[in-house]
């Protein structure tokens, strides 16, 4: 269990927002006091009189905590459980803290610096609200699509002034979940037009690299039908970009719904003083779908519904994109 865990909560300020003289809110200063409360803390633990567990701690090790409290972030979101949100980002800000602290205590840079940095950056990327006068006034209207070919384009800059080599995928952690990642290459390269035209596209695309994999299976062997399986995976995973949904929580909520209704056929059959290795398959389907029938379907929680964008897509033309005419963006997440 994280550490994170073992630690008492500390008590939550209400905050408050007031109104500026340009009718604006002003900012939460509550949450500034709450957060320099926690920076200092983690000072202490790491402190030569604090935790002897909190000291020995490296960036290395800590990697295991910050990917099991982002997962216990996106459970509560699939959850819509705001309870429980509200705990799981305090303790993922905690492990981000927590490296800085490490780093700060290793004299490469602090917290304040890791704030000022992305600070900077968001002002940087959003010209349309943070820029000189004229330039507000020539992209005030930009749309969603418009907003992330321009976090890209600026970024391209920002590599270029670097005098690093300019790539527009560049960045994507390697590390990441491959679905997921699937899914932010396709939305990258769709910022700059490298798109298909119309979903139903996409659709025709998989139902290929369906009959490619048949042939690959019958035919080809082991290699040829794991490449195939991979490009039909991306595949799948622009099409759930297109409709606006996350690949990767649209298949962990799959997997749940698939668990829970195997281990009610497992239940089933333990009743009857049977357990599922000394089934047939025809038994475990009968009792499958005597699962599927006592379901109460959920409440509809559109955490990862369509995008106004993607339900207004008219899909009225069949013909692949030329991909030289950049006329297309796409919407999607912006990442650093």
């Amino acid at each position: 269990m994280s550490k994170a865990r073992r630690l008492q909560r500390l008590p939550l300020a209400r905050g408050h927002r007031t109104s500026g003289k340009d009718g604006s809110d002003a900012a939460d200063t509550s949450a500034g006091r709450e957060f320099q409360r926690l920076v200092d803390l983690m000072a202490r633990l790491r402190g030569p009189e604090g935790c002897a567990w909190d000291r020995e701690q490296t960036i290395e090790s800590l990697r295991g905590f910050v990917l099991e409290e982002t997962y216990e972030v996106l459970h509560a979101i699939d959850q819509a459980d705001h309870a429980a949100l509200l705990g799981e980002i305090g303790d993922l800000l905690f492990e981000g803290v927590f490296l800085a602290q490490v780093e700060s205590d290793s004299g490469h840079f602090t917290v304040a610096d890791s704030l000022r940095a992305i600070t900077a950056k968001l002002i940087r990327r959003h010209p349309h609200i943070f820029g000189a006068k004229d330039t507000r006034g020539r992209t005030a209207g930009l749309l969603p699509r418009g907003v992330t070919t321009q976090w890209e384009q600026i970024k391209a800059r920002e590599q270029n002034d670097a005098g690093e080599r300019r790539s527009l995928l560049r960045g994507i952690p390697k590390a990441m979940p491959s679905l997921l990642r699937a899914h932010e290459i396709g939305t990258r390269v769709g910022a700059v037009g490298f798109e298909w035209t119309h979903v139903h596209e996409i659709v025709d695309k998989i139902e290929e690299e369906v009959a490619e994999l048949r042939r690959a299976l019958d035919h080809e062997g082991q290699r040829r039908s794991e490449e195939e399986m991979g490009d039909l995976l991306f595949s799948l995973a622009n099409l759930s970009r297109r409709l606006g949904i996350e690949p990767e929580s649209a298949l962990r909520k799959a997997n749940e719904k698939f668990s829970v209704r195997f281990e009610a056929v497992e239940r089933a059959l333990e009743a009857r003083g049977r357990s599922v290795h000394d089934s047939t398959l025809e038994a475990m389907e009968i009792e499958w779908t005597a699962a599927k029938a006592r379901e109460v379907a959920p409440a509809a929680v559109p955490l990862h519904a369509p995008t106004a964008i993607t339900k207004n897509t008219k899909n009225t033309k069949n013909t692949k994109k030329n991909t030289k005419k950049k006329t297309t963006v796409a919407a999607g997440r912006r990442r650093p």
